[in-house]
């Protein structure tokens, strides 16, 4: 199983990025694709995630009205566009899957994941 994350940036505060998580070897329908991102020197926290069975989301209470998750079953990818940036979502952004029960399934918590991919910077400018 590979996640390639991407979409790296540096944009001000108050603009948008979109990051992107192609995921490939094996069949994901039945697995939660989720956003976690980290600071230096802080734990990896929790951003955002989707079942992709149904398509129900959470997000973290930081995030929520300005950041979407979502996915495109076609080219097995998922998206994290972040809108109205702040200095403060400056992390290294990783994806992540996580196998469950195929409706509702959306970990918040790393351990309940079973693949990661690489980190990705986005730093916003104030």
């Amino acid at each position: 199983v590979q996640l390639q994350a991407s979409g790296r940036g540096l944009v001000q505060a108050g603009g948008s990025l979109r990051l992107s998580c192609a995921a490939s070897g094996r069949t994901f329908s039945n697995y939660a694709m989720g956003w976690f991102r980290q600071a230096p020197g802080k734990e990896r926290e929790f951003v955002a995630v989707i079942n992709w069975s149904d398509g129900s989301t959470s997000y973290a209470d930081s995030v929520k009205g300005r950041f979407t998750i979502s996915t495109d079953n076609a080219k097995n990818t998922v998206y994290l566009q972040m809108n109205s940036l702040k200095p403060e979502d400056t992390h290294v952004y990783y994806c992540a899957a996580a196998a469950g029960p195929a409706l509702g399934y959306r970990p918040r918590y790393r351990h309940q994941y079973d693949y990661w991919g690489q980190g990705t910077q986005v730093t916003v400018s104030s």
